[in-house]
């Protein structure tokens, strides 16, 4: 049974930083796609990050251009999780966080699809006050 379980949320100020951490089981962790999605009230659940294997120990890691240069995605194979290191958090990154995993592997340009992730975990509440 895959299991994906978030956590590291929390409430902070805008300009502060928090990690997100995602703990799996059940997959063949290292060669899976992770990320990172972001959900706000009323809005529809946004690409933010994700890192893909490329073949050896090379991984592929983009990023949605509202977190460019303040967010960074890694992964510990060996721990088979996942992290989000958000950095400069502004009130527009304020949403329910969730990561996900897809097993494929598919052509660069296609890792922001929501209907591309097999597995989810349940989210944890991000919230940035000004």
């Amino acid at each position: 049974q895959v299991r994906l379980v978030e956590s590291g949320g929390g409430t902070v100020q805008g300009g502060d930083s928090l990690r997100l951490s995602c703990a799996t089981s059940g997959l063949s962790f290292s060669s899976c796609t992770m990320g990172w999605f972001r959900q706000a009230q009323g809005k529809e659940r946004e690409f933010v990050a994700r890192i893909s294997w490329r073949g050896g120990s090379t991984y592929e890691a983009e990023y949605a251009d509202s977190v460019k240069g303040r967010f960074t995605i890694s992964r510990d194979n060996a721990k088979n999780t996942v992290y989000l290191q958000m950095n400069s958090l502004k009130p527009e990154d304020t949403a329910v966080y969730y990561c996900a995993a897809d097993p494929r592997i598919r052509r660069s340009g296609t890792y922001h699809l929501v209907q591309h992730y097999d597995y989810w975990g349940q989210g944890t509440q991000v919230t940035v006050s000004s």
